[in-house]
């Protein structure tokens, strides 16, 4: 899709950076509800930091199988490329929505991982991917075929009771998921590694015994 994205280490981001990190600076920028509703958590892949674009997809229910299966599926998934993070609406129904092939199809063209408002399948596969997480839900093995279908993509989309635009940065670990939008990305990923640099030298000074009270008098963070 065309895309206007600022040229972002996301590995290195990833690395040293997290969701409570942009999200207190999101709150420091008068942006107070850029976190997603408890419930998203990771279900499949490894642990650390997501950290990606958002691509967005709305899969709704369906009541039979389609002439041609899995066909917007397989269109969003072939225009995915590097630094992507599928942000899925499938909440109206609790079907599997993502699974191992997508997830391998995924990898295949630079995506970095999946954020799925609704259920997943093939969880261990995906584990043996090693490199793809997935947060949702939960688990589900009941196919999404003819169940739900993808019906637009690359639009707006709530999940976790959030709105989600496209190419907004996604930073997901297991204390839930942040959201900064993609006009702020540059501002708050500044402030965010300025934020980490400062909570790391906090936390060496309480780790060398100094008191809590003296480490928020010097750095205010906690």
């Amino acid at each position: 899709m065309p895309s206007i994205r600022p040229e972002l280490d996301l590995d290195a981001l990833a690395r040293d950076t997290y969701s409570a990190v942009y999200s207190d600076v999101c709150d420091a920028c008068e942006m107070r509800d850029q976190t997603l509703s408890p419930g998203a958590r990771l279900l499949a892949g490894p642990g650390g930091v997501l950290i990606g674009w958002a691509r967005t997809a709305v899969s709704l229910p369906v009541t039979a199988i389609p002439e041609r299966p899995y066909d917007l599926e397989i269109d969003f998934i072939d225009s995915l490329g590097l630094g992507d993070v599928v942000v899925m609406d499938c909440s109206r129904k609790p079907a599997a929505a993502w699974g191992e092939l997508f997830s391998t199809a995924s990898v295949g063209r630079g995506a970095r991982g999946a954020l799925i408002d609704g259920y997943i399948r093939d969880v261990a596969k995906i584990d043996d991917l090693g490199r793809f997480p997935v947060f949702g839900r939960g688990s589900r093995p009941t196919d999404s075929l003819g169940r739900v279908s993808i019906q637009s993509i690359d639009i707006p989309v709530s999940v976790f009771g959030l709105t989600v635009h496209p190419n907004d940065l996604i930073i997901a670990d297991r204390d839930g998921v942040t959201v900064v939008p993609s006009r702020r990305a540059v501002e708050i990923v500044a402030l965010a590694k300025q934020k980490a640099t400062t909570e790391n030298s906090a936390r060496d000074l309480l780790l060398a015994g100094g008191y809590l009270r003296d480490v928020w008098t010097k750095y205010r963070v906690l």
